[in-house]
């Protein structure tokens, strides 16, 4: 299907454009706040003072992709170290943080979903495909860690109750 070098590369382009956006946002943020035309004319002109606080946000938005990618490439680099200490392939292998994994519904509609430690609900394309970025502590998440190929896990979502088989890991 994909390689783990092309899995972690979509990632880290994702998480690359979710950053330049936010930084884009923040300069575009405080641009607008510290310009001439932001300053009250009376002391019910909050416009500068809204301005400010979008350009806070949006720097603490900033600084959350950041983590994010740090998070990610600590995550990539434990992987290559773990992937470089094992000879042996497992055939049954359990559920855990870096793992892409594969689901079928009651609908026999596959889904994607990439188990990492931050950016939930982040969209990637690859080869024509989409995945999802969830984390452990989302619901569907909490479901997934520790399952192995060919179980089943349920989630109610918006009320109501969805069944999935797990089909790979990879």
């Amino acid at each position: 299907m994909f390689s783990r070098e092309e899995i972690e590369h979509s990632i880290q382009q994702a998480l690359i454009k979710v950053h330049q956006d936010a930084v884009n946002a923040a300069k575009r943020a405080h641009d607008t706040a510290t310009s001439s035309e932001s300053v009250a004319e009376n002391k019910y002109d909050t416009f500068g003072l809204e301005a400010s606080y979008l350009a806070h946000g949006q720097s603490v938005r900033v600084a959350q992709c950041q983590a994010d990618i740090a998070g990610f490439e600590q995550l990539f680099a434990l992987s290559k170290r773990r992937a470089s200490k094992e000879s042996v392939i497992h055939s049954s292998k359990q559920i855990t943080l870096g793992h892409l994994v594969e689901l079928v519904d009651q609908e026999d509609i596959v889904s994607l979903l990439f188990v990492g430690p931050s950016a939930g609900g982040l969209k990637i394309e690859l080869a024509k495909r989409n995945f999802m970025l969830i984390t452990p502590q989302s619901p569907i998440g909490e479901k997934l860690m520790s399952r192995e190929v060919n179980d089943e896990v349920s989630i109610n979502i918006g009320g109501k109750l969805h069944h999935y088989e797990i089909t790979a890991i990879y």
